[in-house]
């Protein structure tokens, strides 16, 4: 395949993709989901953008990959829209901000707080950052169908991940009942809100968020039940994905 043919960030073919999406932030993430598809291959690698096209339960579906932090993985979102790409969820994890929700549980975006370092680049301070209804629940009855632990709400997107100097307010996020702490939703959410296209995120909780740690050395995700919930997440998010009606 020319360049010509592809999208020069992502690598993405221009063409020929199938019009729902599941993305996320672990090249190594991607590659895991498309061991569970059927008649599955890979269509691009470029940067920390890898992407695969296979069949999950008898509906073709694409996997990308979008890196960590919202200045990139918008990339891939707008080049998968510019594909033809009408409906895309995210799966990702999040650190909790909330008693009571546990590692390994799925938070279900309803909207997020745009603190994404890109959106305010993009549309007016005052635009939500909300997630399509059906998206919402058919996330819902997915977890519901595979027994996920799983709560729906607000996440606060920030472009920060571990902490500066700078009171970035999380005490009073947490007073205002927000769940979770990610790095991306919110961005996707603007991006197909302006392009009408149908986004929603499932995140799956690793950890506090890292405004607890003391240092770098108290993050750790790479536990099993935080492993277990990503697996439970794969199929929420894919059962979710294909289940959505065409869009006329």
């Amino acid at each position: 395949m020319s360049q010509a043919d592809t999208f020069p960030v992502t690598g993405l073919p221009k063409t020929g993709l199938p019009t729902r999406a599941l993305v996320v932030g672990d090249p190594f993430r991607a590659e895991q989901i498309s061991h569970l598809l059927d008649n599955v291959r890979e269509v691009a690698h470029q940067r920390e953008y890898r992407s695969f096209v296979g069949d999950w339960n008898g509906s073709t579906v694409v996997v990308s990959s979008h890196g960590v932090g919202a200045p990139g993985a918008i990339c891939l979102f707008q080049e998968l829209m510019d594909a033809g790409v009408d409906t895309i969820i995210r799966l990702g994890t999040a650190g909790a901000l909330l008693r009571g929700i546990g590692d390994g549980d799925l938070i279900i975006a309803e909207s997020c707080v745009r603190d994404d370092g890109v959106t305010h680049q993009l549309v007016p301070e005052s635009y939500p950052a909300a997630a399509n209804p059906e998206v919402v629940i058919a996330l819902a009855e997915a977890a519901r169908r595979h027994d996920a632990p799983h709560h729906r709400g607000i996440v606060w997107t920030r472009a920060a991940f571990y902490p500066g100097i700078i009171d970035l307010n999380q005490a009073g996020y947490v007073k205002l009942g927000v769940l979770a702490i990610e790095m991306e939703l919110s961005a996707l959410l603007v991006l197909a809100s302006t392009r009408g296209v149908r986004a929603g995120g499932g995140l799956v909780i690793d950890g506090a968020t890292a405004d607890d740690l003391v240092d770098t050395t108290g993050y750790d995700p790479h536990r099993t039940v935080v492993a277990d919930g990503v697996s439970r997440g794969i199929s929420v998010t894919l059962d979710a994905l294909v289940a959505l009606p065409e869009l006329a």
